[in-house]
């Protein structure tokens, strides 16, 4: 009888966990912000600083860094003024095809791209899509080990910025 009870304590928890991992995205910790799907991290640093903690932490990670596009710059050549606005392009391509492998069209959210922008307030954000969404929006449902791994990732790397680090 109790070898029933603990099978059918599991069954609930498990059935529970999976209810829960359909209705949150896959970082539940980005739920709020997962309608629209951007996220949003606050640094504690400004933008040229922020760009380059999360560019170390980037390559320390041993991910492939491609670019930073500076935005308020291309802007200020077109004679257009813009609060600083830095666009970071990086990835792990044996990471990232697996998605593009999946549904090609995934090709227009990777490689990953974090926005490093100033608010009018003066406050720095650093701002991405949420992989879940990414996963939705492609409607990829073979993948979800790979996008919880670019959640927890990400989430690292952001992280770097979130907090005064050494």
């Amino acid at each position: 009888m109790r070898v029933r009870a603990q099978v059918f304590t599991w069954l609930i928890a498990l059935v529970a966990a999976v209810i829960a991992r359909a209705l949150l995205p896959i970082d539940a910790a980005t739920a709020a912000e997962a309608d629209d799907g951007i996220v949003r991290v606050r640094s504690v640093y400004n933008v040229d600083e922020t760009v380059q903690r999360l560019q170390a932490d980037i390559e320390t990670k041993g991910i492939k860094f491609f670019m930073v596009v500076d935005q308020s710059q291309l802007g200020a050549a077109a004679g257009l003024n813009l609060k600083p606005s830095k666009l970071l392009i990086f990835g792990n391509p044996p990471l990232g095809i697996q998605f593009l492998t999946s549904n090609p069209n995934a090709g227009l959210d990777w490689p990953v791209r974090l926005l490093v922008t100033q608010d009018d307030a003066g406050k720095v954000w650093v701002v991405y899509t949420d992989f879940g969404w990414i996963a939705r929006r492609h409607h990829i449902t073979d993948r979800d080990a790979q996008f919880k791994m670019a959640s927890e990732v990400i989430a690292s790397i952001t992280s770097s910025v979130s907090s005064r680090q050494p």
